[in-house]
């Protein structure tokens, strides 16, 4: 199989962040607080929630029906509230440090969703959860940083869109052969793991992956 990958150590590069629903015109419209963010719903693209013990009633997420961004980091959630499936518009998630097990099977709802972060949840069956998201149409990117991953698991080759793979902070020790295999991943960043340098890839100059150490 002819490889596609390059290796870069430390190197500053201009595809490591896929935040495409942010532009200048959206950071009007942007809320971290839900009651002034409940005055005018219609109007709210981005929502962070993020480190807030949230008391209401989760109904409340329908009037956001143009969501682009919805942040509920270290929320202490262990089930998604099913209000946020009818977000059509979301295209970025943050549910980083919940306390989630699996996403719930209808998550394909979010068939715009482009960018998700499960950073931090490390009792989620991962298996299931990718199978689940193997659903999401869009899906571009993806953070599984912090998991307590002791391997890159062979179902992530059910992400057929997946452009951005994000493992920073596992205990991953090799990069399985499947990695390559997937056909528009570009990106992977697996800082902080225990791959050892003679079980990392080749460079090759005709490649179109970029995989930081």
């Amino acid at each position: 199989m002819k490889s596609k990958i390059i290796v870069l150590i430390s190197l500053i590069f201009g595809f490591t962040n896929f935040n495409w629903a942010q532009d200048s015109t959206q950071y009007k419209f942007q809320y971290d607080n839900l009651q002034e963010a409940l005055k005018f719903p219609e109007k709210v693209l981005r929502l962070d929630l993020s480190n807030q013990e949230l008391d209401f009633s989760p109904v409340l997420f329908k009037k956001f029906v143009n969501l682009q961004y919805l942040s509920l980091k270290n929320d202490h959630f262990d089930e998604l509230p099913k209000e946020i499936l009818e977000l059509e518009s979301l295209r970025i998630l943050d549910l980083s440090g919940n306390d989630f097990t699996e996403l719930p099977e209808n998550f394909f709802k979010l068939k715009n969703l482009e960018e998700l972060y499960l950073n931090d949840e490390k009792n989620m069956n991962l298996p299931k959860t990718l199978n689940t998201l193997s659903k999401l149409p869009n899906l571009r990117a993806l953070h599984l940083e912090n998991d307590a991953l002791k391997e890159i698991p062979i179902d992530i080759s059910k992400l057929k869109t997946l452009e951005a793979l994000y493992l920073n902070g596992n205990e991953i020790e090799t990069i399985p052969s499947i990695v390559e295999q997937m056909d528009r991943l570009k990106y992977l960043e697996i800082y902080h793991n225990r791959i050892k340098p003679s079980l990392r890839l080749n460079n090759d100059p005709k490649g179109n992956m970029i995989i930081k150490f």
